[in-house]
């Protein structure tokens, strides 16, 4: 068998320097043998979703094409950004819009969910509500982790730096690996 798994993953934030971008990233580069296709959100801004819009111009090419990467690939990371205790605006309207494209909004592939802050929660807020509603719209592995303090924990050379939240972090990924299909070589 030759082909190369492929894993979409993003951070679930429209930050320039998003530190769930940099966490998605890092996740999706401790995976060997698979190709990486890390979205922006940014590549993705379209008008706040309607009912009314949808029935006057349909869906926006845009989550057409966003809606086309997930299609395309084997396994999705997302790490949540939190903002007021939940996802950012700039997430939830992407998931408004590629929702209303197909009822398998995540093509039940795998999923790694993540979130990361700068407080020592780590957005496990807004882990919780992914976690709770994706659970109804995927049967297959939905693995978590949520990273507390990352400016504290995390370095970008290092990864995570604390041991006991790296081998939290490592179990988790190693689930969503075996679900992608990917072997863990170590």
């Amino acid at each position: 068998m030759n082909h190369q798994p492929k894993i979409v993953a993003f951070g679930a934030s429209n930050s320039k320097h998003s530190i769930n971008q940099q966490f998605a990233l890092f996740a999706a580069q401790q995976i060997e043998n698979v190709a990486v296709n890390l979205l922006d959100l940014n590549d993705f801004e379209m008008p706040i979703y309607s009912i009314d819009r949808e029935k006057e111009k349909g869906v926006p090419t845009k989550a057409l094409q966003f809606k086309a990467h997930l299609r395309d690939s084997d396994g999705i990371i997302i790490s949540f950004a939190e903002h007021n205790g939940a996802y950012t605006t700039a997430f939830k309207n992407i998931f408004d819009w590629i929702s209303r494209i197909e009822k398998d909004v995540w093509g039940n592939k795998p999923m790694l969910l993540l979130a990361t802050s700068p407080g020592g929660r780590g957005g496990q807020t807004v882990l919780d509500i992914a976690l709770n509603k994706f659970k109804f719209m995927n049967n297959n592995v939905l693995a978590s982790f949520s990273l507390p303090s990352f400016g504290k924990n995390f370095n970008t050379d290092k990864g995570i730096i604390d041991s006991e939240l790296d081998n939290e972090f490592r179990a988790q990924l190693a689930a969503f690996q075996t679900a992608v299909g990917v072997s863990n070589n170590g």
